[in-house]
């Protein structure tokens, strides 16, 4: 296990309950190498992963390798952000959006 970097690492399902239950503040980016506006969240999870280091885990699923993991949230459609808090889902977000609304997410519940 490295030290905690900021970067934001690909997690598999397997990884992704324990991180559930350890983790306070939980954040999945679930992405895809072909999905062009998941390149475009990429850098936004790495510096959320920066600024909130020590308060707030945030890791990538790559929907092609976890499918059963997409589909346990009912997702359809990617980039998508899932943030839990002490292993619930707490807020679900969709689409491209601006920093301000994840780290304003990540706040509320921090």
């Amino acid at each position: 296990m490295s030290a905690e970097t900021g970067i934001v690492t690909e997690i598999q399902e397997n990884e992704f309950n324990n991180l559930l239950t350890q983790e306070k503040i939980l954040v999945v980016d679930f992405t895809a190498t072909w999905c062009g506006p998941c390149r475009l969240v990429s850098p936004l999870m790495e510096q959320l992963a920066e600024e909130y280091k020590g308060r707030a885990k945030v890791v990538k699923v790559d929907v092609d390798n976890n499918k059963p993991l997409f589909k346990q949230f009912g997702l359809r459609s990617i980039p998508a952000v899932l943030i839990f808090k002490d292993g619930e889902l707490a807020e679900k977000i969709v689409g491209l959006s601006p920093y301000e609304q994840f780290s304003g997410a990540v706040d509320k519940l921090i």
